[in-house]
């Protein structure tokens, strides 16, 4: 009975959930950075953005990192972060310790 009790308050599941997607965020946000850029580049609306800067993934991201630091591809995660920090630990604690339930 005891037993049970503590598997039921494991919360194991959603530390390890939380820190898994804050540190997937962190591997994946220059990539997204790099997208949004890409994405973004040759608008007729916004003369700022109105040429054709990068060739590529790999280019738009050397060329990033190159005229504006390597913190320019991290700029804005930290709201990210926490979005992931919230759902990654309800997503995956909730799951695994659902699992364990049935």
């Amino acid at each position: 009975m005891k037993q049970e009790l503590s598997d039921k308050r494991d919360l194991r599941p959603f530390v390890y959930g939380g820190l898994a997607s804050i540190i997937a965020e962190f591997g994946t946000f220059p990539i997204d950075t790099t997208k949004t850029r890409l994405q973004i580049q040759g608008q007729k609306h916004d003369k700022t953005f109105s040429q054709l800067r990068y060739r590529g993934m790999t280019d738009a991201m050397i060329k990033i990192s190159r005229e504006e630091g390597l913190k320019a591809l991290y700029s804005g995660i930290w709201p990210a972060v926490l979005r992931q920090a919230t759902y990654g630990t309800i997503k995956f604690g909730t799951y695994y310790t659902l699992k364990s339930l049935a």
